[in-house]
């Protein structure tokens, strides 16, 4: 029988029979649980023709699924080709960043469907599934993939599909309280997306805190190459964040203001992050580091607010505050976490999501505040924050402060919900890799006999490097 590999370490990260037990067991659960309560919505079954009669359309344009699916595709290409890039930067560690970004990606869509539609979509003991819904699902998935970040290199992947059940679920609680209950208004997620998913994988990490990592810090860096693959993660997202913030938002003027203030916000940002990383080398030479993560944190911002009237200039200086505070973070922030507050985080989501998150929650709160009628129109005004229903009566001022509850209850989830689920994966039982074999993808992994992959069996004496 094949013997587990690394056999000298204390810990056994032998896979055979562990991962495709739960891989298969959880999506036999999801089969089941989809055929008990998944049935397709309206304007996806077979009684379109009787829909459109009863709502007086005359034409399949009228669809849902073609005003949506455009903004579907992009937000699909980010989630598991942006951010599965955009984590190859680790020079032994592409097929795990890509490869396990997929595997948490497509486990958690599927539990997402499921958690996201009891809470909102569930009619008559159903849950009635569109375009719309496999947008929120992918939302709730780029959350897991900033956690993701945070342990990239760090975790088996059995941990990774623990914390995608446990983080979903609790990202469809924590977005049912603030769309929901408070009413709050995040079309691009900078609060439930964002500052949640961040300060949830932070937490993670900090639990998991590994003393000995040090024992891996020749595998945590870049290579020329690996830094380009990267960079295409990095683009990708870059081109696409208008579609992720204007993907749910309202048809019309809405969705039009929501792609516009994030286009202008991510391209201010690009500016002053390529100032900054200039600026704070002694050589005053470009990091890649920067250029890669800091430059998306303008779409990151902007988030909450696309879709209010924060105007293409607002969009602009929101763009330029964040490519500073993002590139200012790379350079003293994550040293900082790490040495003082124990907090290793790999890709520095600190940076790119949880304090620019932080910010856009908090222009989402001033621009909520601020919002008049003469600005907005009387129509535009209660169409823009949805002043309907019991919600008629709420003033922008209220609207602010609701808001800004809302950065405090995702804060709160993140934390608790980060150490809850910091402690399970803590436990002995998962497989993940000790301290010197971390960032590493020959633990998981085969990886290709030929000259460009010695350096990943250096240290495996089975596989000797090629003469």
């Amino acid at each position: 029988m094949e013997r587990p590999r690394h056999q000298g370490m204390t810990k056994n990260t032998y896979m055979r029979w562990r991962l495709p037990l739960v891989c298969l067991l959880w999506e036999v659960a999801m089969i089941i649980l989809f055929g008990v309560f998944v049935r397709f919505g309206p304007e996806a079954d077979a009684h379109w023709e009787e829909e459109k009669r009863e709502m007086n359309l005359t034409s399949d344009i009228e669809n849902d699924f073609y005003f949506r699916y455009p903004s579907f595709q992009d937000v699909h290409v980010m989630i598991f080709v942006g951010f599965g890039f955009l984590m190859t930067f680790l020079k032994r560690y592409g097929f795990g960043a890509v490869g396990f970004n997929f595997l948490l990606a497509a486990f958690g869509i599927q539990w997402a469907l499921l958690m996201q539609g009891w809470f909102h979509s569930f009619k008559s003991g159903k849950i009635l599934v569109g375009v719309e819904n496999l947008i929120n699902a992918d939302f709730c998935v780029g959350s897991v993939c900033i956690a993701f970040g945070a342990i990239l290199g760090k975790t088996s992947p059995i941990q990774l599909l623990v914390m995608t059940l446990f983080q979903v679920t609790l990202f469809a609680v924590n977005e049912y309280i603030l769309l929901n209950l408070l009413h709050v208004k995040d079309a691009g997620g900078s609060m439930t997306i964002h500052t949640f998913g961040a300060y949830f994988g932070l937490t993670v990490t900090r639990i998991l805190y590994r003393p000995n990592l040090e024992q891996s810090k020749d595998k945590q860096g870049s290579v020329y190459h690996s830094d380009l693959f990267a960079m295409i993660g990095t683009l990708y997202l870059w081109m696409y964040w208008p579609s992720f913030n204007s993907a749910i938002s309202e048809h019309g003027d809405a969705q039009h203001r929501a792609a516009i203030n994030t286009y202008c916000s991510l391209a201010a940002c690009v500016l002053t992050t390529m100032a900054f990383s200039s600026m704070l080398q002694k050589k005053g030479k470009l990091d890649m580091v920067h250029i890669q993560n800091a430059t998306l944190a303008g779409g990151v911002a902007v988030g909450t607010s696309a879709e209010m009237m924060l105007t293409p200039y607002g969009s602009l200086i929101v763009g330029f505050i964040c490519g500073i505070v993002s590139t200012v973070g790379y350079v003293y922030l994550t040293p900082f976490l790490e040495s003082r507050l124990h907090i290793q985080d790999t890709c520095g989501i600190h940076n790119l999501h949880a304090m620019p998150g932080l910010i856009g929650g908090i222009v989402g709160a001033i621009t909520a505040a601020a919002a008049t009628e003469d600005v907005y129109g009387k129509e535009g005004f209660i169409k823009a924050f949805d002043f309907t229903g019991t919600y008629q009566t709420r003033t922008p001022s209220v609207q602010g402060g609701f808001q800004a509850a809302g950065i405090v209850v995702s804060l709160l989830m993140a934390f608790a919900g980060g150490a809850l689920v910091g402690a399970i994966l803590k436990l002995p039982v998962w497989g993940d890799a000790a301290a010197e074999n971390c960032f590493e993808d020959d633990i998981y992994w085969e990886v290709p006999e030929d000259e460009e992959s010695d350096v990943y069996h250096m240290h495996n004496p089975e596989k000797p490097a090629s003469p």
